[in-house]
């Protein structure tokens, strides 16, 4: 039955009464209890609630704060040689020239278990005994996070906790950012609460951190919410920020938000880093949307970023889509007079262009131009054409034409002397 009991902090000894350092007569028997006063019962730091009844065995526990605190403590013991043999080459691995007190916590850590007890007080006890500075506690968290251990993240937040470790703000958003990259939302989030629950406020790089992790995570609504927070800072937003939310808008298959806020950025002079531009440009090439690709393929430019043969092929790639040989010949050809050199991939997007629209002459006279100006069509440009023309099933006239081609080019050259 769950009855109204007051609900009050129990002091470490029962027995001891901390406003007056006064002697509680119990704690001499009932014999002596004559020479003590009485002290009036002060219920002023009691709050009265609706809580269950506490058990004896809690009560207890309270009463005996010393039997607890044995049960936490962590018995330092140096590791000796009876561990397995992962675990040596593990610890044989470990940095020459990292500290001997880090190696002792790696150890410890390299061969603890659950049952040596707790892990925070095993660094608790660590803390204790070889008094590391901040630059020990990173070394530690660098080097297990280097070895992938399944303890890095709960040895990183509980150093959180640690004085000796100072943490920041940026301390928190590491961790944040890990457990994004791994897609533990749960765990993001908890770190968040945690960092905001000890006084530290969001700036704008953590929240920035969330919205790549919920745009990763595909929850494109959470992902604009803390959008809409970071403005809410009242401070100019950055390359990061705007690029994490237009990532989110792409991996959502909405590149038209994407570019809006693109343009925003432009009329603040804000340029996005190339990997945006090139997602941008990747789902509209997908998407056979041309005029979207060539909107973000001129922006790309304007940004002062010299296009690539890859950049190149993704618009092509957007014309042949949607079905636009000549513009897409035209792209190619526009990349030739850049100076760069065309990919087989390139070729075979033109040719596949051509396809689409059935133009096989108009393929023939693309290729004897290439021919023309020395550059050879490589194996997936060949597939295009091999599809192509057994659709068309001239593949045995193609292939004569072809032999007959090669013999001439083989006995019409001239030996050398």
């Amino acid at each position: 039955m769950v009855t109204s009991i007051a609900s009050c902090s129990y002091s470490a000894n029962p027995f001891i009464n901390k406003s007056n350092n006064q002697i509680h007569p119990e704690s001499f028997g009932n014999r002596y209890s004559f020479l003590f006063k009485k002290q009036p019962a002060k219920f002023s730091s009691c709050k009265v609630s609706n809580q269950p009844e506490i058990g004896i065995s809690n009560v207890e526990e309270r009463r005996n704060p010393e039997t607890n605190e044995a049960k936490r403590r962590f018995k330092w013991v140096e590791i000796g040689p009876n561990i397995t043999e992962e675990q040596k080459q593990a610890i044989n691995k470990l940095p020459y020239k990292m500290s001997k007190r880090c190696k002792a916590l790696m150890r410890q850590i390299i061969c603890f278990g659950p049952e040596k007890g707790c892990l925070r007080d095993l660094l608790a006890a660590w803390a204790k005994l070889m008094k590391p500075k901040r630059a020990d506690w990173l070394a530690v968290l660098k080097e297990l996070k280097t070895m992938e251990h399944s303890l890095y993240f709960e040895v990183a937040e509980l150093a959180l906790l640690e004085e000796s470790f100072e943490a920041n703000i940026r301390d928190y958003t590491k961790i944040i950012h890990g457990y994004g990259k791994q897609n533990r939302i749960q765990e993001a989030e908890n770190v968040l609460y945690a960092m905001k629950r000890r006084g530290f406020i969001c700036d704008q790089v953590t929240l920035t951190t969330m919205v790549d992790m919920y745009s990763k995570a595909g929850d494109l609504k959470l992902a604009e919410e803390t959008f809409e927070e970071i403005k809410l800072l009242g401070h100019q937003l950055d390359k990061r920020s705007y690029g994490a939310m237009i990532m989110a808008y792409i991996r959502a298959g909405m590149p038209e938000k994407g570019e809006i806020l693109l343009r925003e950025m432009d009329s603040q002079e804000i340029y996005a880093g190339s990997e945006v531009y090139k997602a941008l440009l990747r789902e509209y090439s997908m998407l056979g949307d041309a005029e979207g690709a060539q909107r973000v393929f001129n922006a790309i430019q304007l940004a002062g970023i010299s296009p690539d043969v890859k950049l190149c092929g993704l618009l092509i790639n957007a014309y042949q889509e949607a079905g636009q040989s000549e513009k897409a010949h035209i792209a190619f050809e526009n990349m030739r007079r850049a100076g760069l050199e065309p990919s087989d991939k390139c070729v075979a997007l033109v040719l596949a262009a051509y396809e689409k629209q059935n133009k096989l002459n108009n393929a023939l006279n693309f290729l004897l131009d290439l021919e023309r100006d020395g550059i050879m069509v490589g194996e997936e440009a060949s597939c295009v054409l091999a599809q192509w023309f057994k659709k068309l099933g001239v593949v045995e006239q193609v292939e004569l034409v072809l032999r007959e081609f090669a013999a001439k080019e083989t006995y019409g050259k001239v030996p050398t002397s």
